[in-house]
Formats: structure tokens, C-alpha cells, sequence
């Protein structure tokens, strides 16, 4: 397994055990804005914030087996994939994604993404800072601790820091926030997206 694909790991960990804390009286009520790019900047119910988790994490395996949207179905995974067991629906969803991750061994192999073609490791990040960023947010928005752990704030800030300027410029990482010097990997990860760990 590639180490892309070992963060991948804990970041979908991460997020399922933030979103299976969601309860039916939290579905109505909105989270913020995860990002600042189109598409993806407006608030949304936190039940519509799972569903669009599971159709992304629903075509994991068919990405990482290198297929087309086409080849699949662009509709494939369309409608309602949680129903009434979300927190079931979530898990067994997360967990065909992350045995797909488990058996990728080339970091170049191509993913036909929607708006165009990447390597394996360009869309694991991609994966990797929605569910982390995902993970904490939703926990936050809850009242409940970040389930973001050292390990994965530490991999996710050395995997992504040096680019860093270029998820600015997406709007998925926002203007970076000055933490201590002797400041968590947690502290430091969120910082440098633009939050707070508080």
C-alpha cells in the first residue's frame, strides 16, 4: 500500500467516526462551508453533507480500479445510498473504500476523475483533505472533540504544507492561522487550512 493510500486510511476513519455520531435530530441542522471553492461553498444540512460523502466514497473502488465514470455508470451511484441505517450505510460504503485503497501499490496509476485524469497519489490527497478537514468540522459542529489523531494531522500537514498555496488557490484551505511554535500537529495541520483547534 502506498503512504497516500495509508492516510487514506485514517482520514476515512476519521470521518466515519465523526459522521456515525450524527444523530436523527442533527440531519436538519446546516454546517458551514467545508471549502471556499465553487460548488462546495455554501452551507449544507449535515444530512445532505453524508450523502455527498457516500457518493464520493461510493466510487472510490471503481476510481482506484482504474475504470471511467463512463465505463461505470455516471448514474451508478445517483439517489439515496444511506436510506434509513445512515450510520450503517456509512460504514459499509467506507469500508469497500478502504479495502480498494489497501491494494494500491503503484502511486502513478492513473484515476479517471471526472474533470480529467491523475495519478493514484494526486487523488488520494484529494480524498485524504476532504475527510479529514470533513472529519474535524462535523465533530466540531457537533460539540464533540476532533477525531483528527497526531498521526494523521502530522501526514496530512507533510504531505500537503508544500503546496499548500496551491489548495488556497482551489479554496479548500483558507488564509493560514499563526500557532506556537511547540503547537500539536493538530494545531499546526488545521492552522495551516485556515482553523483553530479549539
Amino acid at each position: 500500500m502506498i503512504h497516500e493510500a495509508a492516510v487514506f486510511q485514517l482520514a476515512d476513519e476519521a470521518a466515519v467516526r465523526a459522521f456515525t455520531l450524527v444523530g436523527a435530530r442533527d440531519m436538519d441542522s446546516v454546517l458551514a462551508p467545508l471549502f471556499d471553492m465553487p460548488g462546495a461553498d455554501q452551507p449544507l444540512p449535515l444530512r445532505r453533507v453524508l450523502a455527498h460523502f457516500a457518493y464520493d466514497e461510493a466510487w472510490v473502488p471503481d476510481m482506484l480500479a482504474g475504470r471511467t465514470m463512463d465505463e461505470v455508470g455516471r448514474d451508478a451511484y445517483d439517489g439515496d445510498l444511506l436510506g434509513d441505517d445512515v450510520h450503517g450505510g456509512i460504514t459499509r460504503i467506507s469500508e469497500r473504500a478502504r479495502a480498494a485503497a489497501a491494494g494500491v501499490t503503484d502511486r502513478d496509476a492513473v484515476v479517471h476523475c471526472g474533470y480529467g485524469d491523475v495519478p493514484a497519489w494526486d487523488y488520494f490527497w484529494q480524498l485524504n483533505v476532504a475527510r479529514t478537514l470533513g472529519a474535524h468540522d462535523v465533530a466540531r459542529h457537533l460539540g464533540v472533540e476532533s477525531p483528527v489523531s497526531e498521526e494523521l494531522a502530522r501526514a496530512m500537514w507533510e504531505g500537503t504544507e508544500p503546496a499548500a498555496d496551491m489548495w488556497r488557490e482551489f479554496g479548500v484551505y483558507r488564509k493560514e492561522v499563526p500557532v506556537a511554535e511547540d503547537a500539536s500537529w493538530r494545531a499546526r495541520y488545521l492552522a495551516l487550512t485556515g482553523r483553530e483547534d479549539l
